[in-house]
């Protein structure tokens, strides 16, 4: 996943058991998200500085490992 450092990039989360989605983070910062299914989650990005964030959800269940973002340029 990548998009500008500015953000506003929409990004689609996949994974399981996401029903009860209670918080997204880009690099640690909290993000607008809507839950579209158990194994969907919608986003969207914040500013950042160019390099790689890791954006990880949190559900009453845990935290997911993390996927990598890039923030480009």
């Amino acid at each position: 996943m990548s998009g500008p450092a500015l953000g506003g990039t929409t990004v689609t989360i996949t994974g399981s058991n996401l029903t009860y989605a209670d918080e997204v983070r880009f690099g640690g910062v909290p993000v607008p998200f809507t839950v579209v299914s158990g194994t969907q989650v919608v986003a969207v990005a914040p500013g950042g500085t160019p390099g790689t964030a890791t954006v990880v959800v949190h559900t009453p269940a845990g935290t997911s490992s993390g996927v990598p973002y890039v923030y480009v340029t």
